[in-house]
């Protein structure tokens, strides 16, 4: 075997290679390095490559499987970790030249959880400053889409989403407020899941909105995706947000068919004229394919999820602006001109605004319970458009923009974090410009296991995730 086909190897396949010893620690750690060296110029999917750090975890991975001390599908695989995540010793930047100098003295429990599941941690990936969604500026580089360099590879998880499709990590980890695992997983053609709100420990995460953080994999297939949740899900005492619940084996629960499983298709937000047309017809195709697997496929109305963009953002404006509010006052001339309109904005939004958007909040997550009642899973477009082009500059032109923004992609995985409930993104086909389209699943709190089960079977079923970026 070639050493430079190693990082081609899904993770899940890898991790069958590193058990039988056929492949080693080692020599994958140095493949993904040596890829990192040759084709991350072109990205900026990393900030910081720890080298040395992976190589020396990488030995000792070798060590303690040829012993015979074989921690599980984890233990030797290379992964890539968003530099918003607290990491000893290593810079953690979070995508600002405000934190270019901050050096955690701990791990983030995410971190410490892949390290003990004996993962290799390769490197930071690059991000949105503080992951508030859209900046301007980059100051560790602009990341890329490794599908098509002049566009996004989606935020805040830019460097997760890009650094996984181009095969610069087996797996990685992203964090998702208003759709930044689901976001890059669609524009990169990926497989990557937000899970329900208390599954994933955010101890030692730099946070955006407290009330819709979460942590989750951005993978390449989704038994890699449900490999890694495996690793970073449970219960945390140092996170008291973190539900003490069972883990289930999602690696497992993989297999089984969805015959008869009730699947329903939000038609607010499939049969609409705000989804870009080849965007619809991916899928429409993929809603069809689970037909033919056996699902019950079904129409359902969520009224208020047309709004859950704006509703959306006046909540974790507010959520943002509280934990800023010093280093605004010393540091807001170093923001990036978007979040710096954004946490401004974020402080003068009048009390009976944020509380009308917290009721609408809880408004809408009702009526999604309530259709979840009547089916297992939803289903939707993760992004009302394919991968856009890099914006040539800052801010916004005019009132029609924000109101755009308002009714394109954010209302499309806005839905899912406002109602705290599990929502994930899988590649369902191309676009005529050889561009990913991301079908989004969604479900009742805790069920992970289902939606894994629903996009693996639609993975099985159909090719597009062995697809392979130009670069």
């Amino acid at each position: 075997m070639e050493k430079s086909e190693i990082p081609f190897f899904t993770a899940t396949e890898l991790a069958g290679l590193i058990k039988s010893r056929e492949v080693s620690s080692v020599e994958a750690t140095q493949a993904y390095l040596d890829r990192i060296d040759a084709v991350d110029s072109q990205l900026n999917s990393y900030i910081t490559v720890c080298r040395k750090e992976a190589l020396d975890q990488a030995r000792s991975a070798e060590d303690q499987i040829a012993a015979g001390n074989y921690r599980g599908p984890m233990h030797g695989i290379p992964v890539g970790v968003k530099d918003q995540f607290n990491t000893k010793g290593i810079l953690t930047t979070g995508g600002s030249s405000i934190l270019k100098d901050f050096v955690p003295d701990e791990d983030s429990t995410v971190v410490s959880k892949l390290k003990n599941a004996g993962a290799i941690v390769l490197g930071k990936l690059n991000m949105s400053e503080y992951a508030m969604g859209d900046a301007f500026h980059h100051p560790y580089g602009r990341p890329r889409n490794p599908w098509d360099l002049s566009r996004n590879p989606g935020t805040s998880s830019s460097g997760s989403g890009a650094a996984t499709a181009a095969h610069l990590c087996a797996t990685s980890l992203g964090e998702d407020t208003g759709g930044s695992i689901r976001g890059p997983a669609a524009f990169c053609g990926l497989a990557g899941i937000r899970p329900s709100y208390g599954r994933v420990s955010r101890y030692g995460v730099l946070g955006a909105s407290w009330s819709m953080d979460i942590v989750g994999p951005i993978s390449r297939t989704v038994s890699d995706c449900a490999m890694t949740l495996g690793a970073i899900a449970g219960y945390d005492p140092k996170d008291p947000h973190t539900w003490n619940v069972p883990v289930p084996d999602y690696l497992s629960g993989l297999h089984g068919g969805i015959q008869g499983l009730k699947v329903g298709v939000i038609a607010e937000r499939v049969d609409t004229d705000a989804v870009d047309p080849e965007v619809k017809q991916g899928v429409q195709r993929a809603i069809t394919v689970l037909g033919e697997l056996g699902a019950e496929i079904q129409d359902v109305s969520i009224p208020l999820i047309v709004q859950s963009a704006v509703i959306s953002s006046a909540v974790i404006m507010v959520d943002a602006q509280a934990p800023h509010a010093r280093t605004m006052a010393e540091h807001l001339g170093e923001y990036d001109h978007n979040n710096r309109v954004r946490l401004l904005s974020g402080a003068i939004v009048p009390a009976r605004v944020h509380q009308k958007a917290v009721r609408l909040r809880d408004m809408l997550r009702q009526q999604i319970l309530a259709v979840l009642q009547q089916v297992d899973v939803l289903i939707m477009p993760t992004s009302s458009v394919p991968a856009t082009l890099i914006p040539a500059k800052a801010g916004i032109n005019s009132k029609e923009e924000v109101l755009e923004g308002y009714a394109g992609r954010r209302s499309f995985t806005a839905p899912f974090n406002l109602a705290n409930l599990p929502a994930m993104s899988i590649n369902c086909g191309f676009t005529s410009g050889n561009l990913p389209i991301g079908l989004q699943l969604a479900g009742k709190p805790f069920t992970e296991e289902t939606l894994f089960r629903v996009a693996h079977s639609f993975e099985q079923a159909t090719d597009w995730h062995n697809r392979r970026t130009p670069i």
